[in-house]
């Protein structure tokens, strides 16, 4: 993998590149729909690629280690065969799920002991393992195996987190150094730093990670329930000491302000599963701002979802259809409404980018957070 810096914004961290995979270029600032268990809830890989306009997608390796399985997954050929999708895939390294699972799971320094939300058949994950898992999963960029640590924690339980983390990272490179892809194209391991929001474990974390010199950095940890101010301060120092020549990624993250904002931070990558769970629940993002379809007000709307951006289903459909068919139950609903989300988040960092590029972005920033906050 490699990362070419195309341009940067005078007046903030903002910047546009390219990362350069096996499975072709993706143009940052970049958001990911997240495709949990190999699937994008409720959308097609054709709808993904032609109206979305993804440029690489997310798998869960919990999830998918669990269901279908890594014999089934092997034999495909990888996640890329399995699912169709043909372009780049970043796999998590299921360490946010095991420890989402606090009261089925034991954490060691070997690693987690737990049960599946499935069967309650008993798993563990230890670094070399859940480097072995994603070998297998095939994706383009993988995770380090680390611990998320919950908001709020304590100083002491996040600096032993954090120290253990950078444990489990040094085992997970020499794991993934000493292997090699199973299916005839490169992937590249991310490290993830940690420290919750305690500034000299985030600094220290930071310092940890860049000196590792992997192909590109994330930060976790964040949008865990603190306040976004203090995630806006954390993802700042944090970006202020990993390299600018590798790209940068802010795990789960987030509302579309809160992407705006980490983009003038000097962040590349997001994901979230925001845009399709609210989208299921009838929230819809637009280039005007926030819509509930469930509301009255839209009942006889005739006018389309949403015209300010390219996408067939937010110009085709009209809210009062949209608030019909959600109102009703219909499965299409859940459809129209995933597939209009993850189209405009994707029309957003495109034109993020683009303002990078001709050196306007953080007034339209401004503007933008604004607009895209704002409840219809």
């Amino acid at each position: 993998m490699k990362f070419i810096l195309t341009d940067t914004d005078p007046q903030s961290k903002a910047r546009a590149g390219i990362v350069k995979t096996d499975h072709g270029d993706i143009e940052t600032p970049i958001f990911m729909p997240v495709g949990t268990a190999g699937s994008v809830k409720a959308v097609h890989q054709r709808e993904l690629t032609y109206d979305v306009k993804a440029q690489i997608i997310l798998g869960n390796t919990y999830h998918l280690y669990l269901r279908p399985g890594l014999d089934v997954l092997e034999k495909a050929g990888g996640l890329h065969k399995f699912n169709g999708w043909s372009k780049p895939i970043l796999t998590d390294s299921g360490g946010y799920q095991v420890f989402s699972l606090a009261g089925t799971r034991k954490i060691t320094e070997e690693g987690v002991v737990f049960k599946s939300h499935i069967d309650g058949s008993k798993h563990v994950f230890s670094p070399e393992g859940v480097m072995d898992i994603q070998r297998t999963i095939g994706a383009d960029i993988i995770m380090a195996f680390d611990e998320c640590t919950p908001y709020p924690c304590e100083f002491g339980y996040a600096r032993n987190s954090m120290e253990m983390t950078h444990r489990w990272l040094k085992r997970c490179i020499a794991r993934f150094d000493q292997t090699e892809g199973k299916y005839g194209y490169s992937q590249t391991l991310f490290p993830i730093v940690q420290g919750s929001v305690f500034k000299d474990l985030r600094k220290q974390s930071a310092e940890f990670i860049a000196s590792c010199e992997r192909e590109g950095n994330a930060i976790g940890g964040l949008s865990v329930g603190e306040p976004a101010e203090m995630m806006y301060e954390m993802t700042d120092m944090v970006t202020d000491i990993l390299p600018k020549d590798k790209p940068r990624y802010l795990m789960g993250v987030g509302t579309p302000a809160n992407i705006l904002e980490g983009i003038a931070l000097g962040v590349d990558m997001f994901d979230c599963v925001m845009p399709t769970r609210n989208a299921r629940n009838g929230m819809l993002f637009t280039s005007e701002g926030i819509i509930n379809i469930r509301n009255e007000k839209w009942k006889d709307d005739f006018s389309p979802i949403d015209t300010g951006i390219n996408s067939y289903v937010s110009s085709f459909y009209s809210k009062a259809y949209l608030r019909h068919l959600t109102i009703a139950k219909e499965i299409l609903a859940a459809q129209i409404a995933s597939i209009h989300n993850l189209a405009f988040y994707l029309w957003l960092v495109g034109q993020a980018r683009e303002k990078i590029k001709s050196g306007e972005f953080s007034a339209w920033k401004d503007q933008m957070v604004k607009k895209v906050s704002t409840r219809l």
